[in-house]
């Protein structure tokens, strides 16, 4: 969407093109150039009427027009002229390439200014910065193309190639790019949407499960409960085969917390579904960041104390019991037990963080 507004802003500048077009084939290429220029001079005096400003892009365009359109006069040559569209395939290539390729982006500052008021987020951004790689080899293509037909091809062929050509080639991969979102739109609409935070838990968005999964830029907060009986032991459970670190054995609840549901919440629900406990009192132990060679997860951690029943949900634990802490101990560091589980029992149990 943002590059169809960008790319919008940009078509008024080939108005005194189409107007060449047109005078050229009724009078002749002299006054198809007046009537180009003239046309550059009208559209930027209607800019400013409107905006009571001078639009920097399209007044760069004017003058391009100005200065080849004159340069053409003088020589008696159009080839000047007809070099325009080509000569702004070079900007936009050049614009994009820096954009894309560098870390300045241009066309995201540009895009700003022309939509004032609206946000973009992290997964906008890199979505619009995946867009603008397939827009830059498309110029690539096109540029190329319209400097071939200035030399080698009829001047029908160029006009075509220097107008219509534009509006089909970018409107074909508009119309994809729109099908193509309104399809993955539907697939993530029906997917469970988490919060993105800060490191201070604040939340800053929102995005998709799988996003979330396959993003360490997306920071989001899960919840992990540690399950002590009246002996001190911990229980765990045993993580799926079709899941992440499929057979380990894990804290005794942990999941992520959607968009929209506070914390405490978040915990409780994890809790009743997987080990169906409901009655329960907790204490935050501790947070920290957790990332892993996928994704990026701020973990609040919690401890209680339970001694009442546990019914393990099959479709989410495999198999759950309570372990002494000389067991976990002994096979720390032995592949039993997930990277994130022991690395957070060093935090809370042997470091003194549970106390």
């Amino acid at each position: 969407m943002n590059q169809r507004r960008l790319l919008l802003q940009l078509l008024p500048g080939f108005l005194p093109l189409f107007a060449f077009i047109i005078a050229d084939e009724l009078w002749g290429t002299t006054i198809g150039l007046i009537v180009a220029i003239s046309s550059g001079i009208i559209e930027l005096a209607w800019y400013w009427i409107k905006d009571r400003k001078f639009d920097r892009f399209i007044l760069l365009d004017t003058l391009l027009i100005i200065v080849l359109g004159g340069v053409s006069i003088v020589l008696d040559n159009d080839i000047f002229f007809k070099l325009k569209p080509a000569l702004i395939g070079v900007l936009m290539c050049a614009f994009m390439g820096i954009s894309v390729f560098t870390p300045s982006n241009i066309l995201l500052s540009m895009s700003k200014r022309y939509m004032k008021g609206i946000e973009l987020n992290d997964l906008q951004i890199q979505q619009m910065t995946r867009n603008m790689k397939v827009l830059f080899w498309l110029f690539v293509g096109y540029t190329l193309l319209v400097f071939y037909s200035v030399w080698f091809m009829s001047k029908e062929a160029w006009a075509f190639i220097s107008g219509g050509l534009f509006y089909i080639l970018f409107g074909v991969y508009f119309v994809f790019e729109l099908v193509k979102n309104r399809i993955s739109q539907k697939k993530l609409n029906q997917e469970e949407w988490l919060p993105l935070v800060n490191d201070k838990g604040e939340i800053i968005g929102k995005a998709p499960r799988s996003i979330c999964h396959s993003n360490k830029e997306y920071l989001h907060p899960v919840v992990h409960l540690h399950v002590l009986s009246s002996k001190g032991e911990l229980f765990l459970q045993k993580r799926p085969m079709n899941t992440i670190q499929p057979g380990k054995w894990d804290t005794a609840v942990g999941g992520h917390i959607s968009f929209g549901e506070d914390i405490e919440t978040g915990l409780r629900r994890e809790a009743m579904e997987e080990l169906g406990i409901r009655e329960f009192n907790v204490r935050l132990a501790t947070n920290y960041i957790w990332e892993s060679d996928i994704e990026r997860e701020l973990v609040f951690c919690f401890i209680t104390n339970y001694n009442g029943a546990i019914t393990i949900n099959k479709e989410e634990v495999v198999d759950g019991k309570f372990w002494s802490h000389k067991e976990i101990k002994t096979n720390l560091t032995k592949g039993i037990f997930t990277p994130n589980f022991e690395e957070e029992y060093q935090k809370l149990f042997l470091n003194g963080h549970s106390s």
